[in-house]
């Protein structure tokens, strides 16, 4: 993640002030004008809490691509969740905040050379495959990592998906592989498989728990002890989401097919942790009307913004997105057709066609929630535009739970409402943030 302040400390806030106060204070203040993000802190911790009510059997492994933010892995190490790395980079990001390599997951199938070697030296033995070529490599490199075979089994709907590049033919490919893993002595301990990101088609884990079921039978067959499920991702995360279909579906996939509490069964959520704990603040600093060549009248207004489809809305290139800008300011009563853009230059930093939204201002400020995974992770600053900052707050309630759980400490916490970097013209100790020793 391409951000200056991603170590800054949590603000906690008083129970008069919540993210939208915040963001109106720092966008009144006068003295920004660039983009910017409130990460929230207390709606990681709600999310958690529902993981553990909805999904009680499954330890979450986040996966750390959807954003890497060290408040985020320091909060979800406090709270007891694992970590899904695919990088070197990740791991040692992960193993930074003094999580145990033992809680680590190296979920990538086609790793570089380098990367086994690394997992090997810094002790992140449990890792996937899925194909013949791994498998030499880790005999090569790491013997005695502990695998997990990733099956195929791809979502009918997905925001983004995975089964063209990664994962083998559960019927045809996974018994010769394992075979072959047997045959050069390596451990072979569990399944995975990952329907896609952002899964919309929940029947889809039955299907795909009942075809690891299986594997995992063929694997007791040669030999190996096998211990571990892991599902994946897919988990929406949106405001107004729920989980609730999808933790129905593996509930009683899980009871049908992996009733013994003695298999470890994983999971690797991004999405679901991130998305709506995020958002975000961009400034309209110019606008261009278009107008009826016969009476003059206004048939729809372009504006333009200080983010766009090359920063925190990359993702609109890539999947289908629905983008709804959120007016800060109080709506005027005249309204028209309206399309959004980017900063750059370029004719494809388009971030939305048309929406109808009040009159705006030079200088005013759009609002954009859910924008937590896959957003300021793959930002670029192109053409010279910044990739907003990001602010980080928690409520007094969160603050109390994670002040003293490790590896959070009361030092990485401060007292007030406001980010202390941002002067916002006062010399108050609650503007400043008052450090908690």
């Amino acid at each position: 993640m391409q951000l200056s302040n991603n170590d800054e400390p949590i603000h906690v806030m008083d129970t008069s002030t919540n993210v939208w106060s915040t963001i109106k204070d720092i966008a009144d203040s006068g003295l920004q004008e660039d983009p910017f993000c409130v990460c929230d802190v207390s709606d990681i911790i709600k999310k958690h809490e529902e993981w553990i009510v909805k999904l009680p059997r499954i330890q979450p492994f986040y996966a750390v691509k959807c954003n890497d933010s060290l408040n985020v892995i320091r909060v979800l190490a406090a709270l007891g969740t694992c970590f899904d790395c695919a990088s070197e980079a990740e791991i040692n990001k992960v193993l930074s905040v003094g999580v145990d390599p033992r809680h680590i997951i190296f979920a990538h199938p086609a790793k570089p050379l380098s990367h086994i070697r690394h997992a090997a030296a810094v002790g992140v033995s449990l890792m996937t495959f899925d194909s013949e070529c791994e498998l030499h490599k880790i005999k090569n490199l790491f013997p005695t990592a502990k695998l997990v075979i990733r099956i195929r089994c791809d979502a009918a709907v997905a925001k983004c998906y995975l089964g063209k590049k990664f994962g083998c033919n559960p019927e045809k490919d996974a018994p010769c592989l394992m075979t072959l893993a047997h045959s050069l002595g390596l451990e072979v301990v569990g399944v995975s498989f990952h329907v896609g990101s952002g899964c919309d088609d929940p029947p889809v884990y039955q299907k795909a728990i009942a075809a690891a079921r299986k594997v995992f039978d063929h694997g007791l067959f040669l030999g190996f002890s096998m211990k571990l499920l892991d599902i994946g991702g897919g988990f929406p995360g949106h405001k107004g989401c729920s989980i609730d279909r999808i933790a129905e579906v593996v509930n009683n996939a899980l009871e049908e097919f992996f009733p013994d509490c003695g298999t470890h069964v994983i999971a690797e959520p991004g999405r679901f942790y991130v998305a709506s704990a995020y958002t975000l603040a961009a400034n309209v600093h110019s606008k261009r009307e278009l107008r009826n060549e016969k009476d003059g009248s206004i048939t729809s207004v372009m504006y333009y913004i200080n983010d766009g489809v090359y920063g925190t809305f990359n993702f609109v290139l890539y999947e289908p997105a629905e983008v709804r800008p959120i007016p800060l300011k109080g709506t005027k009563h005249t309204t028209h057709l309206s399309s959004i853009w980017g900063p750059t230059c370029n004719d494809r930093d388009k971030i939305v066609n048309l929406t109808l939204l009040p009159e705006l201002d030079i200088g005013d400020w759009l609002v954009f929630e859910n924008m937590g995974a896959y957003n300021l992770q793959v930002a670029s600053p192109f053409s010279g535009f910044p990739t907003p900052v990001v602010h980080t707050v928690i409520d007094e309630q969160g603050w109390t739970l994670l002040k003293n759980k490790h590896p959070m400490t009361e030092t990485h916490f401060v007292i007030g409402n406001k980010p202390g970097n941002l002067p916002l013209g006062t010399d108050s100790d609650i503007i400043k943030g008052k450090p908690i020793f």
